[in-house]
Parts: C-alpha cells; structure tokens; sequence
C-alpha cells in the first residue's frame, strides 16, 4: 500500500533563495520538527537520521533524482527504515514570492517496528503542514521578510 501527501504554501522570498535554502538538505533539521540530521554522502546522495519513538533513532539513504535549477527536487529513499520519494516544486510568484508545493509518498512499513515508526508518521498531513509552515518561517527569517 502507497500514501500520498500534497502540500503547499508561499514563502515570502525569491525562489531562487528558497530553491538554494532547501537544496540544502543539511538545513532539514532546522525546520523539521523530528529531524536530527542530514548527511550528504555523495553528489546526489545523503543518509537522513530522525528521531523516533521512545528515543529510537530511524535512519535512510536517499538519491536526489532531478535537481532543476529553482524549479523542482526529486528524491527516493534507496534503503534504510522508510521507504520513500517525492518531489518539491518551486513557483515564481510575483512581489518576490515563491509557492512551495510538496508531494511525499510513502510505504507504510509492517511488523512491529513499523508499527513504531507508523506512529511517528501518525498524520502525515499534518506532519508536512507543520514542516512546511516551520520552512516558511526559517527562509523568511533568513531573508529579513515578515509573515503576512
């Protein structure tokens, strides 16, 4: 069984700030509530590290698979804990604002450990608005720009 998850907000800077901010993946952690770290390991390539529960670590690799100049990022996990890929979008807008758009899909893992990790990613919607919305206020931070 796959899941899928679309979201979308606006960030109030030019894409190509927020393209280079989130090409970054080494930011993750900066924004992303469970994330611990994000480790590049080759040119297309990094090994993701989030916390879990009761502590546990949950740990993946994944290849970037298109990375278009300020306009869209795409992944797949290629082992580890999770199994998943997506895609983010970037769109122009104008008075220097970009529309981010994420589509995350995923496989729900069985058996006991993923039954744990299942409850990490308990709302997934949710999970992406919250990161998206702290994404949001990380690049507007560092840009100087005040949300609406």
């Amino acid at each position: 069984m796959h899941d899928e998850v679309t979201r979308a907000i606006i960030v109030k800077a030019n894409v190509e700030e927020v393209y280079h901010l989130w090409a970054n993946f080494e930011n993750f952690p900066n924004f992303m509530k469970n994330m611990k770290s994000v480790t590049k390991t080759g040119e297309r390539t990094s090994h993701w590290v989030m916390e879990g529960p009761l502590g546990k670590s949950i740990e993946w690799d994944a290849e970037t698979t298109r990375l278009d100049e300020n306009k869209r990022i795409a992944w797949n996990s290629t082992g580890g804990d999770i199994k998943t890929s997506g895609q983010v979008s970037f769109n122009e807008l104008p008075q220097g604002e970009t529309e981010i758009t994420v589509i995350l899909k995923y496989v729900p893992p069985a058996g006991m450990a993923g039954e744990l990790i299942a409850s990490l990613f308990g709302d997934p919607e949710g999970k992406l608005d919250e990161d998206l919305r702290n994404f949001k206020a990380y690049a507007e931070g560092m840009y100087n720009r005040t949300s609406a």
